[in-house]
């Protein structure tokens, strides 16, 4: 399989996983600490002025605004409010491990079950779009590091889990990521993201075959799942079945208008 797909299969597979990453649980605030941003929870001015020098030259002055009342945000609820708002830009700029980075300061210095969980998603869409294995490793360990704290917590959240263990299968130890989302699946057989992955997962190691069964389950109970459908035409025509390929890539061009999507199917299509 090509880079650029091998690319837009992790894009996908963080775009399913934002739909569930919204926080359901609200914990009562602790009690306020003074001073917060003047301890060592900020970090060194060097630090800072990297992450804010990929931010577009429009969106610097409120960034560098943001960063000073953070240190001397005297409340963790007030340091919590502008670590989301950095988080916020620096989200929207695509610069996705600098949200992280400020939401995980969040989490170290107000540990709520909420901050935990944001932390741990934010590092979690980071690593989806990292694209080197150094990269991918710390911001999957920062990713479990969050996530598992929730899951001590909350372990019926399933949503979680499966997030946790997609970092595991890019680490040197793949097998306890498809172990944990297999553990989802006899929890839980319909689970969307769960069988998603594990048909990613099956035609990234070229079992094409056993990707068609998993996406033609996940469509069976979700048939509005574009990115599903999609990698099914995906899958039948790796595994040559060249004319149920071509039905399924039509019915995706009547489903979306994703030009991403739309254009890898015109690739496709040009194939059969």
């Amino acid at each position: 399989m090509k880079k650029s797909q091998i690319i837009l299969i992790v894009v996908v597979i963080v775009l399913v996983g934002i739909i569930y990453s919204l926080p359901r649980v609200v914990v009562d605030n602790a009690e306020e600490s003074e001073n917060i941003g003047q301890n060592d929870a900020v970090a060194t001015d060097s630090v800072l002025q990297a992450h804010d020098a990929r931010v577009s030259d429009g969106e610097k002055d409120a960034v560098s605004s943001l960063i000073a009342k953070l240190k001397i945000a005297d409340s963790k609820e007030k340091f919590t409010i502008f670590a989301d708002s950095l988080a916020g830009i620096y989200r929207k700029s695509g610069i996705y491990d600098s949200a992280a980075y400020y939401l995980g300061e969040a989490a170290a210095q107000y540990p709520t079950v909420d901050n935990m969980e944001k932390a741990g998603n934010a590092y979690y869409e980071a690593f989806g779009f990292a694209m080197s294995q150094e990269k991918m490793a710390v911001l999957a360990e920062e990713t479990r590091s969050y996530l598992n704290k929730v899951l001590e917590d909350q372990p019926e959240r399933l949503d979680l889990k499966t997030k946790v263990a997609m970092t595991h299968v890019s680490s040197t130890n793949p097998m306890q990521g498809i172990m944990m989302l297999r553990e989802v699946l006899e929890e839980d057989p319909t689970n969307q993201e769960a069988l998603f992955n594990m048909g990613v997962l099956s035609m990234q190691s070229g079992q094409y075959k056993r990707a068609v069964e998993r996406f033609e389950e996940l469509i069976g109970y979700y048939p509005e799942n574009v990115q599903g459908q999609f990698y099914l035409g995906v899958s039948y025509l790796e595994s040559n079945q060249k004319n149920k390929a071509k039905k399924q890539f039509q019915l995706v061009q009547d489903m979306t208008e994703d030009p991403m999507i739309l254009s890898s199917v015109e690739n496709y299509m040009g194939q059969l």
